[in-house]
């Protein structure tokens, strides 16, 4: 079994839903913190801060890297540069989707397929897409480098 330690921080006073600060910080060993707020169109947040919403999508998209990253370099595949641009969807209530977008280039234009093919691996063993109750979707663009 894993376990994963972090803590979040908060100091101010609730004088009021519009009065008090959002902002906080998580802190885990060893790491610099993380300024974090509330979303700012649903909970008042920083704009500038890191937000929970942000920070699943962001796990989500991290998680399907390295396992890629991975399975890539068992596969003899040399990956240059791997570049995600994910979205979240989401109501008032819960996240309905993810949408993991990633944009990977490659050294050898014969191993395009199977560089396309490992994402659904990757998708398989990320730990964190498993454990969500919503679709993570992932529509990867494979290229090779030119030269």
């Amino acid at each position: 079994m894993h376990s994963y330690e972090v803590e979040t921080v908060w100091t101010g006073a609730t004088t009021g839903y519009r009065a008090y600060s959002r902002n906080h910080e998580v802190h885990a060993p060893g790491r610099p913190p993380l300024p974090a707020s509330a979303d700012p169109i649903i909970g008042r947040g920083d704009p500038d801060h890191w937000n929970p919403e942000l920070l699943l999508v962001a796990a989500l998209s991290e998680c399907h890297m390295l396992w890629y990253l991975h399975l890539c370099t068992a596969a003899g595949i040399v990956v240059t540069e791997y570049r995600d641009p994910a979205t979240g969807a989401m109501d008032d209530e819960r996240f309905h989707r993810v949408v993991l977008r990633p944009r990977v280039t490659i050294t050898d234009p014969s191993r395009i397929d199977d560089a396309r093919a490992l994402h659904a691996d990757a998708h398989k063993r990320c730990f964190i897409a498993n454990s969500m109750n919503f679709p993570v979707e992932h529509e990867p663009d494979i290229r090779a480098e030119a030269g």
